[in-house]
């Protein structure tokens, strides 16, 4: 399993990087910039109500879950329908690093924001390019200090915000609490010696 870390304080709360110029020749240092500031969020969840509520879902949920047709079909909404929180605030970062670094601003994602088809076209379509998960060193090489890179939801690897840090990229990370929450406790199992093991699908994020 790859090693994965938490992101720092600095981007815990929705909280990208913005580069200085360095002046010892290393690449510049990051300061905090908050995507979250209400100007900008209350556009986004506009944009985000736009792209991703449905009239249809939003009648069932009025008929407590249940919508049926002179009694020959029916359709009942799942309890838990929808996005979870991990997500919602993946996709409103994402939305919000547009926002705040408009075209032509390079922005680039590691891999997908989320396992939706449609929810990773929207951000194509906003001018955000999808890299791998785990960037080669040809796409590490094609990035430029000040770029813009969005983590998904799933995180990344040590390694790979090593690579982003040496290129002086900004980073926006929109990791899950709950993905970080499992690393916390991996880690803390391995300083007592305990071995974890991951059962999910080969090579998923």
């Amino acid at each position: 399993m790859s090693e994965q870390t938490p992101p720092t304080p600095n981007n815990a709360n929705g909280k990208g990087n913005t580069n200085t110029s360095g002046n010892d020749g290393n690449p510049p240092k990051p300061n905090k910039i908050n995507l979250r500031r209400p100007d900008v969020m209350q556009a986004v969840q506009a944009q985000v109500l736009s792209h991703y509520t449905s009239e249809l879902v939003d009648r069932i949920r009025k008929k407590g879950g249940v919508l049926s047709a002179d009694g020959r079909l029916t359709i009942k909404l799942a309890k838990e329908f929808g996005f979870c929180y991990g997500v919602e605030r993946a996709i409103d970062l994402a939305y919000a690093a547009r926002k705040v670094f408009p075209p032509p601003k390079p922005i680039y994602l590691l891999g997908e924001i989320i396992h939706n088809p449609e929810v990773n076209d929207q951000i194509r379509n906003m001018g955000i390019e999808i890299i791998s998960a785990k960037p080669t060193d040809a796409e590490v090489e094609r990035l430029h200090s000040g770029d813009v890179v969005i983590i998904p939801a799933f995180g990344t690897e040590v390694s790979t915000r090593e690579k982003l840090k040496a290129k002086g990229c900004e980073t926006v990370d929109t990791t899950c609490g709950d993905v970080m929450s499992v690393w916390k406790r991996v880690r803390q199992y391995s300083k007592d010696s305990v071995t974890s093991i991951i059962h999910g699908k080969a090579k998923h994020e």
